[in-house]
């Protein structure tokens, strides 16, 4: 598995998650994320799955330290990956319980959910 956060100027940024989302990883990256809004202010993220397979099942997913502390600088979320995963990662995301409006797009839909996170 892999999770990489990259800057895509500006507010923008994307996170690439390929294979099985690990706790470590998803906690490097919500530091990348923390640092990033702490310099620039409130963001917009992009989440592109790549051959995701899910959760490591034996981990404590229960931890909403992230989403407690820079939740609400989060503007909006898109997430584009495999129509099989749109309902748990709308969940995960915590789309209807967050301010931001959250948005899943199917594979191949990058450039709509760029041009929607950019309110176009």
């Amino acid at each position: 598995m892999s999770m990489n956060v990259y800057d895509e100027g500006g507010n923008l940024l994307r996170v690439e998650i390929r294979g099985s989302l690990s706790k470590p990883d998803f906690d490097r990256c919500a530091q990348e994320l923390r640092d990033h809004i702490d310099r620039v202010g409130p963001v917009k993220v992009l989440f592109v799955l790549d051959q995701f397979t899910g959760w490591g099942a034996t981990e404590r997913w229960n931890d909403l330290s992230f989403y407690l502390t820079h939740g609400d600088r989060i503007q909006r979320i898109a997430i584009v990956g495999d129509e099989r995963w749109r309902s748990e990662t709308l969940m995960f995301a915590g789309a209807g319980l967050r301010k931001a409006p959250v948005k899943f797009f199917p594979a191949g839909y990058s450039a709509v959910a760029q041009a929607w996170l950019a309110g176009e």
